[in-house]
């Protein structure tokens, strides 16, 4: 059994005000699930998990799949709106950080069953209430941007 992969990381919180504010997520991927679900832990204890491939193709591309939007901005960004009866919170990553994160989980995936072979899964929001979160320094910031969409799956809630 391969181990799960956890990386602590920062996003940009972006909001219709005129500042953005640094924000600790966690990304993390367990091999031993089929789906090949990735998920993003934020702040307030909210964890979001999607399938891979959703971030895959939006360092490309910009893409949607029910509650979920991701788009590339410019060169080095990555946009990941999050839909929810809550709101919408919207949050940049640097790439490098994604796609350190991804390059991660393909080598922990088993190649008897390549992403392309399976049904995308939808996304889906739970809370957490395992553990408590902390801060971690802040380790840059980053730009804003726009976004066109690509239709998908509706969102599941787990």
């Amino acid at each position: 059994m391969s181990p799960v992969i956890e990386e602590h990381a920062r996003a940009r919180l972006i909001t219709d005000g005129p500042l953005t504010r640094p924000v600790p997520v966690d990304l993390r991927y367990d091999p031993a699930d089929e789906r090949r679900t990735v998920h993003i832990g934020l702040p307030d204890g909210t964890d979001w998990a999607f399938g891979r491939d959703l971030l895959e193709r939006g360092l490309r591309t910009p893409i949607e799949r029910g509650a979920v939007r991701v788009w590339p901005c410019g060169r080095t960004q990555l946009i990941v709106e999050l839909h929810s009866t809550d709101g919408v919170e919207v949050f940049q990553f640097e790439i490098r950080t994604l796609i350190r994160f991804l390059a991660r989980t393909r080598t922990q995936t088993p190649t008897a069953s390549p992403d392309a072979d399976r049904t995308p899964q939808p996304p889906s929001r739970t809370t957490r209430t395992d553990k408590p979160r902390t801060a971690r320094p802040d380790k840059g910031a980053q730009q804003e941007a726009g976004a066109t969409q690509e239709r998908g799956a509706q969102p599941a809630h787990g």
